[in-house]
């Protein structure tokens, strides 16, 4: 303990300690020299107690009795014949009650220089592990240190159970230099709810909620809670070495593996109850999600946003507790239970992150201390339009710390292997969705957000130097340049971008009659001309399926047999087609209605063959996909793509094959988007040898007509689209058709549903 000058006490300090308005109270409160240099003075303000004595901590022995200055609380008393500081608990005596109290003005701060000095300086990783509430220890005592940013602020108040929400009682330290408050509590105990009473310089207060607490209660109460003081246990090391290990391996490495995701929104994928009306927590996801992630094949599953957010209605896309897990789904312990039985089931986790913006509601970071701390405050600058949200100031070096330091957690603490980081456009122009007059240039005239685009490049550095073989991933719809290429390169340094390009060009086909589509040919050949200009997934994701847009099937248009045949088409289309894939949840079993976050998926659906058929085609895909290094080894290089006939409007027909390391690893595919049957299709063949049918999406176990090809097909010697030989083969209407050298024994997987 460091020696305290001793206080100066009157009337007037006295008066405003009790009535919550003295600013500097560890130069009141708590034990001090005293003004005689003859012994120690304890002053503490304890509201309706009728006495106080200090007690030894080491032998629980009293010491003094203090007397009463103010009868609203205030207590002052003098510790003769003792020099140094020592901890001691204060014995109050209520009306109704006597307790013992470790008295938190005793406690010097626990801010580490360097700390705070990386946290000023925008570069701070973890700086969840001194701001928010952290459990510590001060002299052998175990209790919770609570910090906040908070720089403009006359005062803040820490406000909980533990003082029945009177700003009064724990007013916090400041730190001028840094603009942190902080105060050492030791009488908290877990899962206490608690916010911060910020008084602004106009004399406004405001109850905020922590900016970095690590769990939240639901809204309306939008507290910070208290987290638990226990570490889990960790069962995936395996894991996180293999992960590392292949990332310095280019040929296992990320761009050189399979990656198929299945992007889920926990409050809506399954429901129970009897009327759907409980979410499923974590152990139900364990027990549920994981096997089915496995059994359909998939090696990613990504979760859309699970940072604490009020309004249900925003999918997690406007969170306010960034730091906390959302309450929905169980606590910390739970998501990383099952984080953990992802990985050692082979699953890696993705989670959908928010740095683009933050919402207006008045509990979380809009106007924090008073000021726009965490945003601009010309609203030019620091709001969306479109979204009616707030924008990051990313010139602010504590925002950037903040940020860097929440992709960190979710990395660091949750074992994440990678972030999806939504509304990257947004970010990069300072024009997005404005008109002319609504935004201002930066400092060279450009609409380029240079402060932005610095963090990203800042933040793709630091997470993959400080976590090898996760993945950064960035929604783009833009064509801005180089979103994966290195920040060496001039680039933004993400690993993945992805494809917004081609979903709407496809699924704009998509929606087209048959008849029609000869004349749209180019929307499911464009993507092919700038596929390998960025590191890309091709995602079909939960934008694509609400807000009046319909659902896959839905789109299609004709009757019940046209649809599925076209979406099972179209399925193969995009597993072999260049890129990584993605498919939002209740596409791969073709949910009929719009996604709604409110229920459930409508897993009854599964009861009908045709819907049966598309969930094993998704299967099947998906397995033979991470089987065929053609359909993924190359999926960043133009050696691994080759058109056989991409102008053969009038049939709509697109025949291509795809290579793997070497041209004897090669598939041939051939995608038919008509109703129409061609007996005797001749295609191109690079090998002189058999080939055999792989996988038919018109296959009778699929749902399709049965139009196969169940003999091998002979390479003549006889060039056809560039290759030096061809064969026959029967062309199934509204169908993807895969044909390799091998035995297509070798790779079905159409292990259909027990029913």
């Amino acid at each position: 303990m460091m020696t305290k000058n001793a206080p100066f006490l009157n009337d007037t300090v006295v008066n405003a300690v009790c009535l919550g308005q003295f600013n500097d109270i560890f130069s009141v409160l708590g034990m001090h020299s005293s003004p005689e240099k003859n012994g120690l003075m304890v002053s503490c303000f304890l509201p309706e107690a009728t006495q106080v004595e200090v007690l030894d901590a080491k032998n629980n022995r009293k010491v003094a009795t203090l007397d009463c200055l103010d009868q609203r609380g205030f207590f002052n008393g003098k510790i003769p014949r003792r020099k140094n500081r020592f901890n001691y608990l204060l014995k109050v005596t209520y009306p109704l009650t006597v307790i013992e109290i470790n008295d938190p003005y005793q406690y010097d701060s626990v801010l580490d220089e360097k700390d705070v000095y990386l946290f000023n300086e925008g570069s701070q990783l973890q700086s969840y592990r001194f701001q928010g509430a952290n459990w510590a220890k001060q002299q052998s005592t175990t209790g919770v240190h609570f910090c906040v940013w908070a720089p403009n602020a006359t005062q803040v108040s820490l406000i909980g159970d533990f003082n029945h929400w009177d700003p009064k009682k724990h007013i916090l330290r400041k730190h001028i230099a840094s603009g942190l408050w902080d105060i050492f509590i030791p009488d908290v105990t877990e899962g206490m709810y608690y916010k911060f009473s910020i008084l602004d310089s106009h004399g406004n207060r405001v109850e905020k909620s922590d900016p970095y607490a690590k769990a939240m209660q639901a809204a309306p109460g939008n507290a910070a809670i208290v987290a638990k003081n226990t570490e889990y246990c960790w069962h995936d090391q395996n894991w996180l070495v293999t992960r590392k290990a292949n990332s310095q391996k280019p040929t296992l490495a990320s761009h050189a593996q399979p990656m198929s995701i299945y992007e889920v929104q926990l409050a809506s994928w399954r429901r129970k109850g009897d009327n759907g009306e409980h979410y499923f927590d974590y152990y139900d996801l364990i027990e549920q999600l994981i096997p089915y992630v496995v059994d359909m094949g998939f090696s990613h599953l990504q979760l859309m946003p699970i940072s604490e957010y009020p309004f249900d209605g925003s999918w997690g896309y406007q969170p306010v507790g960034l730091f906390a897990p959302s309450y929905r789904f169980g606590d910390a312990d739970g998501l990383k239970a099952f984080i953990d039985a992802c990985h050692q089931q082979g699953i890696a986790v993705l989670l959908d992150w928010v740095p683009a913006h933050f919402p207006k509601d008045p509990h979380g970071l809009a106007r924090f201390d008073g000021t726009c701390l965490y945003e601009h405050q010309d609203p030019r600058l620091g709001e969306h339009p479109d979204w009616d949200t707030l924008i990051y100031n990313y010139d602010r070096a504590e925002v950037t710390s903040f940020l860097l330091s929440n992709a960190y957690y979710w990395l660091s603490e949750f074992h994440f292997d990678g972030l999806r980081l939504d509304a990257v456009s947004s970010m990069l122009y300072l024009d997005y969705s404005r008109e002319h007059d609504q935004w201002l240039p930066n400092e060279h005239g450009g609409r380029e957000n240079l402060a932005a685009i610095s963090f990203l490049k800042r933040l793709n550095i630091d997470m993959y130097q400080a976590f090898p073989g996760i993945d950064m991933i960035a929604e783009e719809s833009t064509a801005w340049g180089g979103v994966t290429q290195s920040t060496e390169q001039h680039g933004l340094g993400f690993g993945y971008k992805w494809n917004m390009g081609w979903m709407n060009d496809t699924l704009s086909y998509l929606c087209r009659d048959a008849l029609y589509r000869r004349y749209h040919h180019n929307e499911m050949t464009f993507g092919l001309v700038y596929a390998f200009t960025e590191q890309f997934i091709l995602s079909l994701s939960h934008d694509e399926v609400v807000h009046g847009k319909g659902s896959l099937i839905a789109k299609i248009p004709g009757d019940d047999w046209q649809k599925f045949a076209t979406l099972r088409a179209y399925f193969g289309f995009m597993w072999a087609h260049p890129g990584k894939k993605l498919l939002f949840m209740g596409n791969e079993f073709a949910q009929r209605n719009e996604w709604n976050h409110n229920q459930s998926l409508d897993w009854h659906l599964l009861d009908y063959l045709p819907h049966q058929g598309i969930q094993n085609w998704v299967k099947s895909l998906n397995h033979f996909y991470h089987q065929t290094s053609a359909l993924f080894s190359l999926d960043n290089h133009h050696t691994g793509f080759r058109w056989l006939d991409c102008h053969n409007e009038d049939d709509s027909v697109l025949v291509f094959a795809r290579y793997g390391q070497t041209e004897d690893e090669h598939v041939i595919v051939i995608v038919n988007m008509t109703p129409n049957v061609h007996h005797g299709f001749r295609v191109g063949l690079a090998k002189d040898c058999q080939y055999f049918e792989a996988l038919n999406s018109d296959a009778a176990e699929f749902g399709g007509s049965n139009v196969c090809n169940t003999k091998p097909i002979i390479a003549e010697s006889l060039p056809w689209q560039g290759l030096p030989f061809s064969g026959l083969i029967s062309m199934p209407p509204l169908a993807t058709v895969f044909i390799s050298p091998k035995n297509s024994q070798q790779h079905k997987q159409t292990k259909l549903l027990d029913k």
